[in-house]
This record gives structure tokens, C-alpha cells and sequence, in this order.
């Protein structure tokens, strides 16, 4: 699976490759370098008030996530909390990271979790050129000129802080979870800036978990 990141790299023409597309060098530390042994300090099941509160934030984010909830996160299934590093939580089942969290913020999907099920997340998705495609599986944050590209895309009106799945034309899997740091509008006004932190990208730490799963 780690292919992809492989894949979406070629894409990327040699004409597209000197241009920055609006991507700041500056690299993530959330799961850049991530192992389970050296950010993982403990694991515990969750009581089932405090599962019941996080399936029902989740759903109130998702909304079109509610018909596959019972399936994601079982009510018969125990759900595990995997605390990290910088205040960073993992929301686990049957050992597989599905969902993450940063203090109280909200809630990421993981990239595996988007790849599976992509249609509930689509009206989280924005879409940079193809010339961004190594600086964000590179860790770089996005920034205006990434999606207002002629072949960037940003269908959805998302607030800020909110989550967003990072694709990019013309490719069907996404290359990053992000953190919407500007609104749409004004992405498209000022054109200059980080507008979106890149939390977690194809072939980062979290994707690299053997298995995809915690021990």
C-alpha cells in the first residue's frame, strides 16, 4: 500500500515538479515520524458512556458516516483509546487506528479508513494541482495557490479547524488529513498563506504501522 504514495509521486510531471503549488516547507510533527514504541504511552478500553460520546460526535461530524457506524465501531466491540505523544489520541478497534484526535479537537479519520470509505467523507475532500502531490507527501502544510490552481477544487464550504481529506487532480485516493486553517472564501480572496495543516499523509508514521495496526 505504500505503492501509492509511489504512484502519486510519478504522476507528477517534470513540468509541474519546480512549482511549489502553494506548499510551505515547513514539515508536520504529528505523525511524521510516529512508531508505535516511542509515541504510543498507553492504551485502554473506554467505558461505554465515553463511547457512545465519541460515536455520536463522530456521526454529528460524518453525517453520512451513520449508516456504516454499527459496522466501524461495533457496539459489542471494545473500543480503545491509544494516548500519544503531543496530546494526540487514537481512537482503536480490533487493534486498526481508525480515527484521531488532538486534545479536544475534532475527530480525523485515518488515511486507510478514507481509502475504504471514501464516499462518507466526500463532502470533506479538497483538491490541490498536480504539482503539489510531493511537497504534501513530503509533510509540507498547503497553502491558498494549492487550490486555486485552475485543477484545484474546493467543493465544500468547510469551517475552520474542521478536518479535511487532501486529494489532488486527477487521482482517486487521498494523500493527506488536514486541518482547515482558512475558510474558502477566503482562500479564494487573499490567495496567500497556510490554509491547510497536513496531520497525516500517505507514508507517514501512522500509515506505515505494520498491518496498519497497533500491537
Amino acid at each position: 500500500q505504500a505503492s501509492l504514495s509511489g504512484a502519486l509521486l510519478r504522476a507528477t510531471s517534470r513540468r509541474d515538479a519546480p512549482r511549489p503549488a502553494g506548499l510551505r516547507r515547513r514539515r508536520t510533527t504529528m505523525f511524521k515520524r510516529f512508531t508505535q514504541e516511542e509515541c504510543v504511552s498507553s492504551q485502554s478500553q473506554v467505558k461505554s458512556s465515553v463511547g457512545r460520546a465519541i460515536r455520536t460526535a463522530i456521526c454529528d461530524q460524518y453525517p453520512k458516516i451513520e449508516d456504516v457506524i454499527d459496522e466501524l465501531l461495533p457496539k459489542k466491540e471494545s473500543l480503545v483509546l491509544a494516548k500519544c505523544t503531543n496530546h494526540i489520541q487514537l481512537l482503536v478497534v480490533k487493534n486498526e487506528p481508525i480515527f484521531f484526535q488532538q486534545r479536544d479537537g475534532p475527530w480525523f479519520p485515518t488515511l486507510r479508513l478514507v481509502h475504504r470509505r471514501a464516499s462518507v467523507f466526500e463532502d470533506h475532500v479538497w483538491r490541490t494541482d498536480a504539482g503539489a502531490i510531493r511537497f504534501v507527501l513530503g509533510g509540507s502544510n498547503v497553502m491558498c495557490p494549492g487550490f486555486t490552481h485552475d485543477d484545484g477544487d474546493m467543493p465544500a464550504d468547510l469551517p475552520v479547524d474542521a478536518p479535511v481529506v487532501v486529494g489532488a487532480f486527477g487521482k482517486k485516493h487521498a494523500m493527506a488529513i488536514g486541518q482547515v486553517k482558512m475558510t474558502k472564501g477566503d482562500i479564494l480572496e487573499k490567495n496567500k498563506g497556510i490554509c491547510v495543516d497536513n496531520l497525516h499523509f500517505l507514508n507517514d508514521g501512522l500509515w506505515q504501522l505494520k498491518n496498519g495496526q497497533l500491537d
